[in-house]
């Protein structure tokens, strides 16, 4: 080590101007090396600083000697190796901090207050509290829902909190650490338990020579599929084989659902196609013509069967004949279906002859809690019988890859036709659109969902102000729809492929699909296309607990006078 003696002090005022310019470039160079070493406000706060202009300045006073560069290096290198050892907290290089939370200072000027970081610390530990007491809420089936819904909104006012501590400290795609995904995994809007095992079920073993032809004429496709639903449940009661309407007196059942699938399903032929069915019939190889020997009408009012001179028309233009006239065994009015049982409908329904008709028994009551059961009524090894055809579910799954994810909420948001018919009904299941965003959106924050698929017939000027709307926590959750046909997307490739492009039954049936799918579902009350939509969701276990009507248990905010 260098000692400088008195001596050599006392001749300080005879150095050159050289040497005094040597010193004022170390020192100079001394600060440059100090100012690349300083660290962030934050972290200089917490431990002793070193003044930097204080020790300049005594320098200046302390040190002006006669020295050459050479003694100036080895006398000042030692000084700015310690001036950087004091001013740099090297364990921040050598060692790695997980924080709790993400803050980043870069663009703020100060620090965290000690006061946010202190309701930060307090808002999860409240989170954590009342966690506790959800998972042991949801435990408890006796529990109230009301006591469940009250702990869930103060866990849900405690992540806006929380968010809105943070949001002024964060600078990018950040979200506040502790409970992410999984925020209410296995809790509010859990799957429903079906029960399965515990069905009543009926065995379908028809005799292969009688058949039951399906007669399903009111209202569109989704009414027209309960109605084949039902008549599956009579072909069972009755042993029939079912015989699917022919595509020229109704819908193109088999592009629509899979036919052969529910033979499979039974592990014996019980359904047949129109044109099979016309290729065994041993009277159309002796007359030419395929003979219905009874037509039976479940409903007498308000005119039995709903068959019309029209259909009697394109019945025989199929090479169908009806043998007398139609016949009802008992006065049912379609206003006031009265509650029927299976034995009532074997004893009255009962016949000798080969083939058989009976409609329309969409609005049939039998059995009805035997009926809307999980699976249906009767006995099969699938999850349902009446499933969408398989290019129809492909699509679908394609389609929720491309867009949605799995985590998303679909809405039947009906309008087309609807605010007369919800008005008719007390109380009205038709509402503004305002409050039906409200309700959509409290759904959203439940759920957690970052997108909602619109199955919808309203116009382009409702869904444009129903997505305005659907804000949460300053963020849009976007309606996605089916978009427009493109020939650069391949998620639709199958329905081109195999001739199913612009059918609308099949688009309305890959609809069904989406939402049947999705993790949480919301309906329009009294829409048959949203019953079919739950049937599907209860028979193939994805059918949640959140599942609701768009708005349920409230009334519209405004109703119309009638005309």
């Amino acid at each position: 080590m260098v000692k400088v003696s008195s001596s050599t002090t006392s001749s300080s005022s005879s150095s050159s101007p050289d040497e005094e310019s040597d010193l004022q470039n170390l020192l100079e160079e001394s600060d440059s090396q100090i100012d690349q070493f300083r660290i962030s406000d934050e972290a200089a706060e917490q431990r002793p600083t070193f003044d930097v202009e204080s020790l300049r300045s005594r320098l200046r006073r302390s040190f002006k000697l006669n020295l050459t560069k050479k003694q100036s290096i080895f006398i000042f290198l030692p000084i700015v190796i310690i001036l950087i050892y004091l001013s740099t907290d090297f364990s921040n290089y050598f060692s790695v901090k997980v924080p709790n939370s993400v803050f980043r200072s870069n663009t703020l000027t100060g620090r965290v207050h000690e006061s946010d970081l202190q309701a930060l610390n307090l808002l999860r530990k409240q989170e954590s509290d009342l966690f506790s007491i959800w998972n042991h809420t949801v435990s408890n089936l006796s529990t109230i829902d009301d006591v469940k819904s009250a702990v869930f909104r103060q866990i849900s006012l405690n992540r806006q909190i929380q968010n809105a501590l943070l949001s002024p400290h964060k600078t990018g795609n950040v979200d506040i650490g502790g409970s992410s995904d999984g925020y209410f995994a296995g809790g509010s809007c859990r799957k429903v338990d079906q029960k399965l095992n515990g069905r009543k079920t009926i065995q379908w073993k028809p005799r292969p020579d009688k058949f039951l032809f399906a007669i399903c004429l009111s209202g569109q496709m989704s009414n027209h599929l309960i109605c084949l639903e039902k008549h599956m449940f009579f072909a069972a009661l009755l042993k029939r084989v079912l015989v699917i309407p022919s595509h020229r007196f109704d819908y193109h059942y088999s592009r629509i659902i899979d036919i052969d699938r529910i033979n499979t399903c039974l592990g014996r032929t019980v359904v047949v196609s129109f044109e099979e069915f016309w290729k065994k019939d041993k009277n159309r190889k002796k007359h030419h013509h395929v003979h219905i020997n009874r037509f039976i009408c479940y409903f007498s009012k308000p005119e039995p069967c709903y068959v019309d001179k029209e259909h009697i028309t394109k019945l025989k233009a199929l090479g169908i004949t009806v043998g007398g006239k139609l016949d009802t065994p008992w006065e049912e009015d379609i206003a006031r279906p009265s509650n029927k049982t299976a034995e009532e409908v074997e004893a009255n329904f009962r016949s000798d002859d080969d083939v058989i008709a009976i409609g329309d028994v969409f609005y049939a009551n039998v059995e009805r809690e035997w009926v809307m059961q999980p699976g249906g009524p009767v006995a099969h090894k699938c999850r349902t019988l009446i499933d969408p055809n398989r290019l129809i579910l492909l699509t679908a799954q394609r389609f929720i890859q491309t867009f949605l994810g799995k985590n998303y909420i679909a809405l039947h948001f009906r309008r087309h036709g609807f605010l007369k018919f919800c008005n008719a009904k007390n109380p009205s299941c038709f509402f503004p659109i305002p409050q039906a965003a409200s309700c959509i959106t409290r759904l959203i924050e439940k759920v957690e969902a970052p997108v909602i698929y619109l199955s919808t017939d309203a116009a382009e000027s409702e869904t444009g102000l129903l997505q305005s709307l659907l804000i949460l926590n300053g963020k849009t959750v976007p309606l996605v729809k089916r978009p427009a046909r493109d020939s650069a997307e391949k998620w639709d490739a199958l329905f081109y492929r195999h001739g199913l492009e612009g059918d609308s039954q099949v688009e309305a049936m890959l609809d069904k699909t989406i939402c049947a799918l999705s993790s949480v579902f919301i309906g329009a009350s009294g829409s048959t296309f949203t019953e079919d939509i739950l049937r599907l969701r209860k028979d193939w276990g994805t059918a949640s607990e959140c599942d609701e009507y768009l708005c349920a248990n409230e009334q519209p905010n405004f109703i119309a006078d009638h005309e």
